[in-house]
C-alpha cells in the first residue's frame, strides 16, 4: 500500500472506518477520536482525520471537558484545521453541553452540594472567564431555576447584591445557592469570595431569603462553603 493510499481513509477496511464503523456497529462502538474524525471529515495530506483527532486529544490528555474549554483560535492551531473544522468541534462540545443542562433540568431536590453542583456544573465547567450565577429553590428546597447575574474576566466577575436579590424576589424564591467558576482550577475560596458571601448572606436575611450554600466550581469538580463551615 502507498503512503497517499494509506492516508486516504477510503482505502481502510470497512470496519476502521468511522462512518461505516458508526452504521455497522453503532454509536457506542466509536472511540473518541472516530467520533471527532466524522466531525471533522476529512485530514490533510500528511495524516487521516483519526490521526489528526487523535493529535487533538491528545494535548488534552484525552479529556473532552478540556477539550470542550478550546477556542475556535486554540483548535485553529493544529495543522489541518481551519476555521470551519474548529467551528463544529466547538459547536459539538455546545451541542453536548446544553444536552447535559436539558437532563438536569428535572427540577431536582437539592439536599447536598453535590446536587447543587449538578445544577449548575454544565455552565460554569468549560468558561474561559469567571461567571456568577444563583441557583433559586422553593420552600422545598427544589431546584426552580439558575440565573447568571455577571460574566468577568479570567480571575474575577462583579456579583451585586441588587442583582443577586432582584431574581430571588421576582420569584419568590425561598433560599438561593451562590455560584461561581474558577478558570485557573483552584478549587480554594479567596478572601473576596468570603467577604462577598458573608456580604450576601447578611443582606438576605432581611428579605427573609436563605443563603444555603456557595459553590465555586473549577475543572469539573467543586468546593462547598457549607461543607467546609463558611457559612
Amino acid at each position: 500500500m502507498s503512503y497517499e493510499s494509506k492516508l486516504n481513509i477510503k482505502s481502510w477496511a470497512e470496519e476502521d472506518r468511522p462512518r461505516e464503523k458508526f452504521l455497522s456497529k453503532g454509536k457506542s462502538s466509536l472511540t473518541d477520536a472516530e467520533l471527532i474524525a466524522i466531525l471533522l471529515g476529512s485530514g490533510s495530506r500528511d495524516e487521516t482525520a483519526v490521526d489528526l483527532a487523535r493529535r487533538i486529544l491528545g494535548s488534552t490528555n484525552h479529556n473532552l471537558n478540556q477539550l470542550g474549554k478550546l477556542g475556535i483560535d486554540d483548535l485553529k492551531k493544529f495543522k489541518g484545521i481551519g476555521e470551519a473544522k474548529a467551528i463544529s468541534i466547538a459547536a459539538a462540545m455546545e451541542l453536548g453541553r446544553r444536552r447535559t443542562f436539558e437532563l438536569e433540568e428535572d427540577k431536582p431536590i437539592i439536599k447536598s452540594s453535590g446536587d447543587a453542583f449538578r445544577c449548575i456544573n454544565s455552565k460554569l465547567t468549560d468558561l474561559p472567564h469567571e461567571e456568577f450565577w444563583i441557583l433559586l429553590l422553593n420552600k422545598a428546597n427544589q431546584f426552580m431555576e439558575a440565573i447568571n447575574i455577571s460574566k468577568g474576566g479570567v480571575s474575577a466577575t462583579v456579583a451585586d447584591a441588587k442583582l443577586i436579590f432582584k431574581p430571588a424576589l421576582e420569584k419568590l424564591a425561598s433560599s438561593i445557592i451562590l455560584c461561581h467558576n474558577h478558570p485557573s482550577g483552584n478549587l480554594k475560596a479567596s478572601e473576596a469570595d468570603k467577604k462577598l458571601t458573608n456580604k450576601i448572606k447578611e443582606g438576605a436575611k432581611n428579605l427573609d431569603i436563605a443563603v444555603l450554600d456557595h459553590i465555586i466550581v473549577a475543572n469539573n469538580s467543586y468546593f462547598s462553603f457549607a461543607d467546609e463551615g463558611l457559612m
